[in-house]
């Protein structure tokens, strides 16, 4: 497609617990969570022939919990997929998973590793002004992993993606959803913790922020129930149009400066089910 920052965002289907995502925006590819199983990695790997790239440029981890990031999959990623850079969570793991990733990446990439941290947030003034992407969490680490989580704007797309990871804590939902970025600028809001109702996703908080669409990754037995019902109920009284991996893969792409279209496919990325098109709220950085 002939635009600037043609964009690409893919949430995978896992056949198990988890979340995986890719967002591309020209040829820069990001992968999003250490998730690399034999359901999703010939997806990826299509993704990256698509775009006709032997490497990916980011891996984005948000949680060190086994459904964000395992230790077997992430040594696959790296031995095939090369990551130039690794954003990962600052605070120290403290399962095995954990630490045996975290190690995995020191010995794999030491200048390229980039802990996502309170001193990498509060340092952010100029990224904001000139409209990249944005840490907003954590400001603080604290004892509870979930709200340790590495929050994203991912930014520099034709369309906005706002990852929340597993925050639950009120005060992060409070801070975002007062962010007059955020408040103009997302268009596919990731659901905190899968879509768990946990406090977080409130009717205050869509309301705020009010994305064109909301992304569950849920896997496809879904014995956790998510997103939770009264999410659902949620984005449905804010008019927000939800899609989940529960049943296929969900790709958004460009239509062009102004729209972007999401599909949400079935039976194995076979057959296409739930399809919209939807305006960007900032077409104009496709000038």
């Amino acid at each position: 497609m002939n635009m600037n920052h043609y964009t690409r965002f893919r949430a995978y289907q896992l056949g198990t617990c988890g979340a995986s995502f890719s967002l591309s925006v020209d040829d820069h590819f990001t992968l999003i969570e250490a998730r690399y199983n034999d359901t999703n990695s010939p997806h990826i790997l299509w993704e990256m022939r698509n775009l006709g790239i032997q490497r990916i440029n980011t891996l984005h981890i948000t949680s060190w919990d086994d459904d964000h990031c395992q230790a077997e999959e992430l040594q696959r990623i790296l031995n095939d997929l090369r990551p130039s850079r690794i954003e990962c969570p600052a605070y120290m793991p403290h399962t095995e998973n954990g630490k045996k990733s975290l190690n995995i990446i020191r010995i794999y990439l030491c200048d390229g590793l980039f802990p996502i941290g309170p001193k990498v947030v509060a340092s952010q003034v100029k990224t904001r002004l000139q409209g990249r992407d944005i840490f907003y969490n954590p400001i603080q680490l604290g004892a509870k992993s979930n709200d340790n989580s590495v929050v994203k704007f991912f930014r520099t797309g034709s369309f906005q993606i706002l990852s929340l990871g597993d925050c639950e804590d009120g005060s992060i939902r409070d801070r975002l959803m007062n962010d007059d970025i955020l408040q103009n600028e997302v268009d596919i809001l990731i659901l905190a913790h899968h879509g768990a109702d946990n406090g977080f996703t409130t009717p205050e908080f869509l309301q705020a922020l009010s994305p064109k669409v909301a992304i569950c990754a849920s896997d496809y037995g879904n014995q956790y129930g998510h997103p939770d019902s009264a999410i659902v109920s949620r984005l449905a009284n804010a008019h927000i149009n939800y899609y989940s991996t529960k049943t296929g893969d969900i790709i958004a792409q460009s239509v062009d400066k102004y729209y972007f279209k999401v599909s949400n496919y079935i039976g194995n990325n076979e057959k296409k089910g739930k399809e919209g098109t939807y305006p960007n709220k900032t077409y104009y950085i496709n000038d």
